[in-house]
């Protein structure tokens, strides 16, 4: 047994799992944002019914993604030694920030949101739940700003008495060249999936014909957010994200777009099959000198493919294209799926569309698996490299951790992992089942 290849199995099933919640807890914030503005504006006893509701479903999904989340941080002291020693000095800073500034806003807030309703002023109940979406996005930047710092070093120096990365500039550090286009990004995407979450439920309602005020209500502001974030995901956030990968890391540039030759005017593949051995693409369809003008502005721009760098830099291809091409055609599925679900809503029929509103259930958990594969691409393509071209992953290992003792965390770490998202969906059908029918706006709470 590899340590090396077994501790990167548990960080990845863990912090796999982990992200199934934030983005959900991202996006219901702002959704519950946007309808208890219009409940507080409109005096609307529906929009403040569906408040609570989401209310509830965003409490559950930030418990789980609280509990999941802090064993994460315990890995790079037990599994990840040298790791933590090479870069202490730059995490310190954001893992900080997320801890002071972002998770105690939100957690402190997220309490009086649930349990303040009639209890506190209109204006302050709104503005609790505002800070909830304000920390629980906070907390996504600062950690993004972290492993952007893995993707795009920079704002630090090489100590090589002590083997360590010391902070030189915060700022630099901080606004690192990937970390904006890399936050807008991800923060966009968990809109997409607190959007795709609230659409998915309304449309259940309707579906079964119940609750039709209630779940109208919901999708119109889901559909609609849904629809926009869809659309900025693909341009400009998708967009200029590829640009800057292209720009700061030719590597996994070449990896993601199957280039497995220098070239001029290259394309953009729409599809391909994968090989490793020997790399190549089969059956593509492709448009020509695409790729060279979105990533570079020229249509005869030049692109360095895998045959440029040395071969112990080249990161895994099949599983880098793979991952990264399934999650844009997903991006693709959502514009098509919240652009119909819209003209739809326009025309007045979605209501009644039950081929419609029975794929928008079965769409929900989509936007999550797209953002496990965007994680995928980002990690994944960045290999060998766990600090990019400072720090090789195989020497990032804790050295006395015997493989034997991983072994055995990943296994306990799977039960305990299938039991808590086991009770996560069978509370959450629970909520769903019993209906907004079993709230009553005088009501405040879990």
């Amino acid at each position: 047994m590899d340590a090396v290849i077994l501790a990167r199995i548990q960080f990845a099933m863990t912090i796999g799992f982990h992200f199934f919640f934030p983005p959900l807890s991202i996006g219901l914030a702002w959704l519950l944002v946007i309808v208890e503005t219009i409940g507080w504006k409109k005096k609307s006893e529906i929009y403040e019914k569906i408040g609570m509701f989401f209310g509830k479903v965003l409490a559950l999904t930030f418990a789980v993604g609280v509990a999941t989340g802090i064993v994460m941080e315990f890995q790079f002291g037990t599994n990840w030694a040298e790791y933590s020693k090479f870069v202490g000095d730059i995490f310190g800073a954001p893992l900080a920030a997320e801890g002071i500034f972002a998770f105690f806003l939100e957690s402190g807030f997220l309490g009086l949101y649930l349990f303040g309703r009639n209890k506190v002023s209109k204006g302050v109940h709104w503005f609790s739940g505002l800070m909830v979406a304000v920390g629980s996005t906070m907390s996504a930047f600062w950690i993004l700003v972290a492993n952007s710092w893995q993707q795009t070093p920079a704002g630090f120096t090489i100590n090589e008495t002590l083997g360590r990365a010391e902070l030189t500039s915060f700022w630099d550090a901080v606004f690192n060249p990937s970390t904006m286009v890399r936050f807008w990004h991800t923060f966009d995407a968990a809109i997409i999936s607190g959007a795709f979450m609230m659409a998915g439920i309304s449309a259940y309602y309707l579906y079964k014909n119940r609750d039709l005020e209630f779940a109208k209500s919901a999708m119109k502001v889901a559909v609609i957010v849904g629809l926009v974030a869809s659309l900025l995901e693909l341009f400009p956030f998708g967009h200029e994200h590829t640009k800057q990968v292209a720009q700061t890391q030719p590597e996994k540039f070449a990896a993601i777009e199957g280039l497995y030759s220098t070239d001029h005017s290259v394309p953009l593949v729409l599809f391909a099959i994968p090989t490793d051995e020997p790399p190549e693409l089969k059956g593509t369809i492709e448009i020509p000198g695409l790729l060279s003008w979105l990533a570079f502005g020229d249509v005869n721009a030049k692109i360095q493919g895998i045959d440029e760098f040395p071969e112990d830099e080249i990161p895994p291809l099949w599983l880098t294209f793979v991952s990264f091409h399934n999650m844009v055609v997903l991006g693709m599925y959502f514009i098509t799926l919240m652009s119909w679900a819209a003209f739809l809503m326009w025309k007045d029929k979605l209501w009644e569309s039950k081929r419609t509103l029975k794929i928008m259930i079965w769409s929900i958990p989509l936007p999550l698996f797209a953002c496990q594969l965007g994680w995928i691409t980002a990690e994944v393509g960045r290999q060998p490299w766990i600090v990019y071209k400072f720090l090789r992953t195989s020497d990032a290992i804790s050295v006395t951790v015997p493989a034997i003792e991983i072994l055995i965390s990943i296994i306990m770490f799977a039960i305990i992992y299938l039991l808590l998202g086991s009770l996560y969906i069978f509370i959450l059908r629970k909520k769903v089942l019993a209906g907004p029918e079993a709230l009553h706006v005088s009501e405040g709470g879990l």
